[in-house]
This record gives structure tokens, sequence and C-alpha cells, in this order.
């Protein structure tokens, strides 16, 4: 009764570490490529960036049953490495709040390794300043641009630019590193479509 408790009160709030991560549950994952459908229309915030985005992978992030978001890894290039910028693509599903957004990132980043209390702090300044309050269909789109650090767009309208490589590493690392809570999402992400 009191674990019953405890998920119904977690779906009802769609508690922080649900709603921003892949790691929450198991993801509904897969290239594009593998569902058959069309390659998803670029973003207008990668627009601005150069030419020769493509889209690599793509999966849903579910979390006990319910759609948190669609995600779709852009990559500038016919190669992801080291010094490839890439973007990923967020389409909410469900409204969530700034400050849920932040906490789990926080709480994300400090799982993955990142122990140092004041870089944390100012992390936490920047995100606040990228991240916005989110809607159904709203899309956040972060780019990470090797050199440069990373850029944050809601809706195709810069947000915020951030020139901390190590930053955009770390942020990144949530849906990409081999250490992801979630690697059905990761895998499909990486997943080359139609390869």
């Amino acid at each position: 009764m009191v674990e019953r408790r405890r998920i119904l009160a977690a779906l009802a709030g769609l508690g922080a570490a649900a709603l921003l991560a892949p790691w929450a549950a198991p993801a509904q994952a897969g290239s594009a490529a593998e569902a058959g459908a069309m390659a998803p229309a670029l973003p207008d915030a990668l627009r601005d960036l150069g030419t020769g985005w493509r889209p690599w992978g793509s999966g849903e992030m579910r979390w006990f049953g319910l759609r948190l978001y669609n995600a779709v890894l852009w990559v500038a290039g016919d190669s992801l490495g080291d010094d490839t910028a890439y973007a990923l693509q967020l389409t909410y599903q469900r409204d969530i709040a700034k400050s849920r957004l932040v906490g789990a990132t926080l709480d994300e980043l400090k799982r993955l390794g990142e122990q140092d209390e004041a870089r944390l702090a100012r992390w936490q300044t920047v995100l606040e300043q990228v991240f916005p309050d989110v809607r159904q269909g709203d899309q956040i789109t972060g780019a990470h641009l090797p050199g440069s650090g990373a850029r944050f767009y809601l809706n195709g309208r810069l947000t915020g630019a951030v020139a901390d490589e190590r930053f955009a590493r770390a942020f990144f690392a949530i849906w990409l590193s081999p250490q992801t809570r979630e690697p059905a999402l990761r895998q499909a992400l990486l997943k080359r479509a139609g390869g």
C-alpha cells in the first residue's frame, strides 16, 4: 500500500527525476528508419548554426506509461565524433516547470560524477537562465558546439548560450554517456537513421 501511494504521488507530481531525464523509465526508442517514419524537419534553431545537419537517431521517453518527450539527435555532417557539432531536440508531451527541469538536470549531473559544489552552483544559475517552463508541444533544442560550449532554444528562439565546454559535455552526457540511466534511449539516439 505504501508503494502504491508513492507511485501515485509520483505520477501526480511527475517527480523531478522523471521530468527531464531519460533515466526515469523504459524508453520507447527507435530510429526514424525503424519506425518507417519520414525524417523529422530540421529545427529552426539549427538553421542559423550552419549547414549539413542530419537527423541521427530518435526515441520516445515514457515514465510509467506517460509520454514525457520525443527526442531527436541531430548531427552536423556525416559522422558523430568528439569534434562534431550535434544537437538534441526534445519535444515535450507534458507541461513541466522550469524548477523541475533544473533540479532533475543537477541531480543527473551529480550522479554522472560532477561533485564540485561551486561549479554545480554556477551551472544551476546557467540552467535557470536557459530553461523555461515548458508546455505540451514545446521544443527545447540544445546544441553542443565543440570549442564553444552549448546553445539552448525554445521553439526556435535562443534562450541562452553557455561558453563552457565542460558544462556542454556533462549536460549532453545525461543522454549520450554509457552511464546514462536510460541505455535504450541512448542506443536509439546513437543509431544512425537508415544505418
